[in-house]
């Protein structure tokens, strides 16, 4: 089964990845060995997954939660779906919620 996941570096920072085998892919990444960006941020946690039936549909999924901000990520992983809409709007001051 694939899964998209996040992985909580040592550095507080986050990780975005998929694989179509986490119990490997964390193991890989436990031991450096799973990418260079991971391999320098020892040790991690696993804070998120999501499950999917096609590998393809985890890799976009990846690539999306990759382009998040770190408040937008916080709120997926904390469930709060409803936020996720709001904190995907542009951050320019002139968008901000005191205009208009």
């Amino acid at each position: 089964m694939p899964f998209m996941y996040i992985l909580k570096c040592a550095d507080g920072s986050y990780y975005t990845g998929s694989t179509s085998d986490l119990e490997r892919r964390l193991w890989e990444h436990r031991n450096g060995i799973g990418a260079k960006y991971t391999a320098r941020r020892l040790p991690l946690e696993l804070v998120y997954f999501e499950e999917s039936d096609r590998l393809d549909a985890v890799f976009f999924r990846e690539k999306q939660i990759q382009g998040w901000s770190r408040k937008k990520k916080e709120a997926l992983m904390r469930g709060e779906t409803n936020q996720l809409r709001l904190l995907a709007g542009c951050r320019n001051e002139s968008h901000s919620d005191n205009v208009g």
